[in-house]
């Protein structure tokens, strides 16, 4: 059975993700990094943030190229399409608006890379897959969800864009492919302002009136425990986010819940210290973004076969 090392977000750090190759034990050879038995495969969010960008994605594209590993497309390489898309052509509008908050968040790659190298890497993040099923694991951005999954290929015919206009529809807020990618790429969420509870601040100061779906937790029932708010959030005024109701949820928000059998793996949640002691490893589902663009370890997750997940398979980087 073929052996897959899953690794997390990379956002723009190539020393970070050399280290963790080596470690692993893929060697660079011919101008790619490959292991004798073992596939690479990355769940995304190669860009924004660090300073080795390119490097990133010189080193991702050739193992890519090369067979020597696999990807599924982020919501950052989603991110990046629509704001180099412009629609209408000549508007000089585009997909992504070119606001001050989405030019902050891209800043990194735009500036480290030329204009024709943006539109190289652009063009094959068109190109990635939105999941990857390969029968005895699961691989995503951010969530694993059947609907989500059979909308996009009702729309796109299979689990890539493969026409801008698919890309205008899955931009367009309120378009069902939209909502659908929002799922697979972002997460679903619950509001919190619909239960009268405050908006917070999350990682990057960014007030929110409503938080992610734990989705892989199966035993979550409750707003407290569904709710994906961290320690470190705030109100608006910098007070402590207060503790959440232990109210139940509704059928329709506990739809998301991952239920089955085969082990998904994700990135997405920028998660913080040692992996063995994270609280969103289950019996079936991993995370294996731990906040590397943010003082944290560049993270993987070594599968071999096993039918649920193990906490020591997971290895972080040295560096």
């Amino acid at each position: 059975m073929q052996g897959y090392d899953i690794i997390g977000d990379i956002h723009g750090c190539a020393s970070a993700l050399q280290t963790l190759l080596t470690e692993l034990g893929y060697e660079h050879r011919d101008g790619v990094f490959r292991h004798p038995q073992r596939q690479a495969i990355f769940v995304g969010d190669l860009v924004d943030r660090g300073s080795e960008q390119l490097r990133v994605l010189q080193i991702v594209k050739t193992m890519v190229d090369g067979g020597s590993a696999q990807i599924v497309m982020g919501n950052h390489e989603f991110n990046a399409i629509g704001y180099a898309t412009e629609h209408p052509g000549g508007s000089g509008r585009h997909l992504r608006e070119h606001t001050d908050k989405n030019n902050r968040q891209h800043r990194q790659f735009l500036d480290q890379l030329t204009d024709d190298q943006r539109a190289y890497y652009v063009a094959w993040f068109a190109t990635l897959p939105l999941w990857l099923d390969l029968g005895d694991l699961r691989v995503v951005h951010a969530c694993w969800h059947d609907e989500s999954m059979k909308t996009v290929e009702q729309q796109l015919g299979s689990h890539r864009f493969d026409a801008v206009h698919q890309f205008v529809d899955a931009s367009t807020k309120g378009h069902e492919l939209y909502e659908a990618v929002e799922v697979l790429l972002k997460g679903p969420e619950i509001s919190l302002t619909a239960r009268d509870l405050p908006p917070f601040k999350d990682k990057d100061n960014h007030l929110r009136g409503s938080a992610r779906i734990r989705w892989w937790d199966d035993n979550a029932t409750t707003v407290r425990q569904i709710a994906e708010i961290a320690d470190t959030f705030t109100t608006e005024d910098g007070t402590p986010y207060p503790a959440l109701p232990d109210i139940e949820v509704s059928p329709e928000e506990r739809s998301y819940t991952y239920t089955q059998t085969v082990p998904v793996f994700y990135g997405h949640y920028w998660r913080n210290g040692s992996p063995q002691h994270a609280r969103d490893w289950t019996a079936h589902c991993a995370c294996v973004d731990f906040s590397v663009a943010k003082g944290g370890k560049l993270t993987a997750y070594r599968w071999s076969g096993e039918t649920t997940i193990r906490a020591e398979n997971y290895w972080q980087c040295s560096a």
